[in-house]
């Protein structure tokens, strides 16, 4: 039975159609998923169930009555709750305070800490959340912080939760954990609308699934009765190569980077390594081996100790990522939103600002060289917006995603350290990611790659790094590895 009925919903921004005439059944007890590249609308349509966008016309009906919201207020008194992809909470505030910001529980004049303390609790207990409700939130992993917001959401009577990309932060472990959460939620007759790009889990814990391209509804399936390929034709509506290996590097390449006995104390204990020209080099590990650490410390971010470092054949000691950049090493952060993008300022901006030095003249910078620069790479990457003006914090995180890294290969650097390449993106977005890296290395670029996917690092990597507790404790060829291996390894089962 359809517990929600959307017909003809659409809704547009600035120069962006981003749903067009969609119309999608969601049944009650089942685990929906929606899907489709970056800006095909699916976190859209999330929000306009979650009240935090109003729809240009179309109608949603909850349980054969028409519903209208608002705010989210409005949907979480009819039971409609998300949890986000952006986090969103008081982070100086305790648990137990964000648990209560919706009614705050008094004593009179005063804010009642104990009651607060006791309800959080419940709540926590509602999904088996082991989180110590005095904690302040700031201080919680990516997955303890998304418990919290799940139990929110349950303890405001949500019968609908809403996953936006839940797992895009979390690591393997985690990400499973939730899995386990969410058929618990099923059970209990929750709906869950979930918003991912990862096909294992929506193989793995939806019912049906519904594809959005540009907008617009290409189809509602049960999952049963789709394959990887079905599901991929359908959400990029073109072919798509998955098989791709690690190219081979020319022997005798240059020694682009080299790192003898990094330290960073407690992060990062020991680490050495070299990478060539044309190699693309894989840190795994996980969460907390210190692969972000080791990236963010060689590209001065951190201060850091080594016995030495040489960069391009000279001596390099990292001083700060301006002085990095002039020695042509680079950095792909993990975090697009934190240190990847200025959101403030406009796609074009965000390209040119690591090399304003080389599109400028006597102080003054050259606008049509910028503007050249940045459309090339606009749609090099295929980046989905109505224009290389358009504001960053207006597109969405897989476009955000493309642009952070249009504005560092266009900086041209010599070693580029990518971190989380494709955190957040989808399939077809993550090939043509992919394809840049490999483009990259063959043109001679020395790539070191941290990722939380080990089919990424397969797929890309000439050698795999396995990092545990700050140290290095094995190195695998491509070519040789697979992910039983290197998991064994990551986790300390058997180290080489």
């Amino acid at each position: 039975m359809s517990l929600i009925r959307i017909r003809e919903l659409s809704k547009s921004f600035p120069g962006v159609r981003a749903l067009d005439s969609v119309s999608v059944d969601i049944e009650a007890g089942s685990c929906h998923a929606l899907m489709g590249e970056n800006g095909a609308g699916k976190s859209t349509l999330g929000k306009i169930l979650s009240g935090l966008y109003q729809p240009d016309s179309g109608t949603i009906t909850l349980d054969g009555k028409p519903v209208k919201f608002r705010s989210p207020r409005d949907a979480t008194d009819v039971g409609i709750g998300m949890v986000h992809q952006e986090l969103l909470f008081c982070e100086n505030l305790s648990v137990a305070e964000n648990l209560n910001l919706h009614l705050p529980p008094s004593n009179g004049p005063f804010y009642n800490f104990h009651e607060a303390h006791r309800r959080a609790i419940t709540f926590l207990e509602t999904i088996g959340a082991d989180v110590d409700p005095d904690q302040t939130v700031g201080g919680l992993s990516v997955a303890k912080q998304q418990l919290v917001q799940i139990a929110g959401a349950i303890a405001l009577g949500a019968r609908v939760l809403i996953f936006d990309e839940p797992t895009s932060s979390l690591s393997q472990g985690e990400a499973e954990r939730l899995m386990h959460l969410i058929d618990d939620l099923k059970a209990k007759g929750v709906t869950c609308i979930y918003v991912s790009h990862r096909l294992d889990e929506v193989f793995r814990i939806c019912d049906r699934v519904t594809v959005l391209r540009d907008g617009k509804l290409v189809d509602t399936k049960d999952v049963k009765d789709v394959d990887r390929a079905a599901l991929i034709a359908m959400m990029v509506g073109r072919a798509l190569d998955l098989s791709a290996t690690p190219q081979q590097i020319q022997e005798g390449a240059k020694e682009m980077l080299v790192v003898k006995q990094l330290r960073d104390e407690p992060r990062i204990k020991e680490i050495s390594f070299t990478a060539h020209a044309g190699e693309i080099v894989g840190l795994a590990g996980l969460v907390g081996a210190g692969r972000t650490e080791t990236l963010e410390a060689l590209f001065g971010l951190d201060k850091c100790e080594a016995t030495s470092i040489t960069l391009k054949g000279q001596p390099y000691k990292p001083q700060s990522p301006a002085d990095s950049l002039k020695h042509g090493l680079g950095l792909i952060p993990e975090d697009r939103k934190r240190h990847g993008l200025v959101l403030m300022m406009n796609a074009r901006q965000n390209i040119s600002l690591p090399i304003l030095g080389r599109l400028s003249r006597v102080g003054f910078l050259k606008r049509q060289e910028e503007r050249s620069l940045a459309k090339q790479y606009f749609e090099r990457l295929r980046v989905k917006a109505p224009s290389i003006d358009s504001g960053a914090n207006g597109l969405s995180g897989g476009n955000q995603q493309k642009l952070v890294l249009a504005k560092w290969v266009a900086a041209q650097c010599d070693v580029l350290l990518v971190d989380e390449p494709t955190r957040g993106v989808d399939v077809g977005a993550k090939a043509e990611i992919h394809a840049l890296l490999r483009e990259q290395a063959a043109q001679g670029k020395c790539i070191v790659l941290a990722s939380s996917e080990l089919p990424e690092l397969l797929a890309l990597c000439n050698r795999i790094l396995v990092m545990r507790e700050g140290s290095i404790v094995g190195e695998i060829e491509g070519a040789k590895a697979d992910e039983k291996t290197v998991m064994r390894m990551m986790a300390g089962v058997a180290v080489a």
